[in-house]
């Protein structure tokens, strides 16, 4: 009396988080980085396999089969990533879908140490640095006057709101949150009137509302409650002064400018630990041939950074220093970069101070978007033929991860 009339498969070992942003949620990649080409690899095999797993059912899943396969050629794990994928798609006969395939892009997290170490303004990337966002949800237990229904909430795409705005500044976000409230206040009004209730029909009209005006209210209470953690964090960590001594340190080329802030900031008792930590590397990846990292490093112990923290210094420089990345990280920009400040400042304005900073990233797509990524700094371990030198979409691969700027720039 049973019969089975249909079986389907459907890959996703991935996380979705936005439209066209997803991750593995794999942890501790930077070692499988480093490892990669050498005889310690054997010990990140199972992290390895994951990823390569991983791309895979990403490409399963949306049912594409590239056309070319390109790889940061600095790294030796973009390169290894790039043919273990290739000979899985020439050997198995699942890939093999119709139509022009997509450029599938594989880069490694080590050409671009900079962007995750920067402190971000638009709203989704504010709430997973400062608050946590995992799994699309955020706890604000323990947060200052946040009422018990609110401990802990879901932001995901359903969220209408935070649809619209996960990629709104701080203060644009601001004033979208405050069009929300007065909308909800005003529909509040035009339907709390029980006197005018006069027929059945009334009474079921305002029935039927009842649950969309709380589930609004909800709604509003959440992101007004997330707002006002986060101009909390803002004013209480410095972080817009830190921000902006950020994307000087990213943009600029100015060392007695930059030392002399820098020392500043680790004697601060208001800027936190975690900010005088990554403050202390932007320096190090900047200055790294040319500044005095064993003052940073004292003065970071001096201002509280911890000796475990600190050794992250020598941790970054190898993992993503000079020797190890590509060189696009500050290119040959560094003759024009000490304009960059009071250029962006006074032809675009003050808040773009908080925003100079573009990712590496960017640039690769851009080039090749204009057919001008070089051979020599992405090669190809595949090209179909008929490829275009400019494809019309591009899947990228981030072994280490990407950032939220990433993804809204993207």
């Amino acid at each position: 009396s049973e019969c089975v009339t249909q079986v389907q498969e459907f890959y996703g070992d991935f996380l979705p988080i936005n439209d066209d942003l997803l991750t593995l949620n794999c942890r501790d990649t930077l070692q499988m980085t480093q490892s990669a080409g050498t005889a310690w690899a054997r010990d990140h095999v199972p992290l390895y396999q994951r990823n390569k797993d991983g791309l895979s059912s990403i490409l399963l899943a949306l049912r594409k089969q590239p056309s070319a396969i390109r790889y940061q050629g600095s790294s030796p794990l973009a390169l290894q990533l790039a043919r273990d994928l290739q000979e899985s798609i020439s050997q198995n006969q699942i890939f093999h879908f119709r139509g022009e395939g997509p450029l599938l892009l594989i880069l490694d997290r080590m050409d671009d140490p900079v962007t995750p170490l920067l402190s971000q303004w638009t709203y989704q990337a504010m709430v997973h640095e400062l608050l946590g966002l995992n799994n699309n949800r955020v706890i604000l237990k323990g947060a200052p006057g946040v009422k018990k229904d609110l401990e802990e909430v879901v932001l995901s795409s359903d969220d209408e709101f935070f649809r619209n705005n996960r990629h709104a500044n701080f203060g644009e976000l601001g004033e979208a949150i405050k069009k929300l409230l007065d909308d909800f206040q005003k529909q509040t009004q035009q339907n709390s009137n029980v006197a005018n209730l006069n027929t059945i029909e009334d009474m079921q009209n305002f029935m039927e509302k009842f649950p969309q005006i709380r589930s609004q209210s909800h709604t509003v209470s959440k992101h007004v409650a997330l707002m006002g953690e986060l101009a909390r964090l803002v004013d209480v960590c410095s972080l817009m002064d830190v921000s902006q001594f950020e994307q000087e340190l990213a943009c600029a080329d100015d060392h007695s400018s930059h030392i002399r802030e820098l020392l500043e900031k680790l004697e601060n008792p208001n800027v936190q630990t975690p900010d005088k930590l990554r403050l202390g590397l932007l320096y190090a990846l900047r200055y790294e041939e040319t500044g005095n990292l064993n003052r940073v490093k004292s003065a970071m112990s001096k201002g509280g950074v911890s000796n475990d923290m600190v050794g992250l210094v020598d941790v970054m420089l190898r993992y993503a220093g000079n020797k190890s990345r590509g060189p696009g990280l500050y290119g040959n920009r560094d003759a024009l970069s000490k304009m960059t400040k009071s250029f962006l400042t006074s032809v675009q304005g003050v808040s773009n101070v908080y925003a100079q900073h573009e990712p590496v990233l960017m640039d690769i797509v851009n080039n090749i978007a204009k057919g001008k990524l070089k051979e020599s700094s992405h090669p190809y371990v595949h090209r179909g033929n008929g490829f275009a030198n400019k494809p019309q979409e591009i899947i990228v691969f981030m072994a280490g991860g990407v950032t939220y700027e990433e993804g809204t720039k993207i």
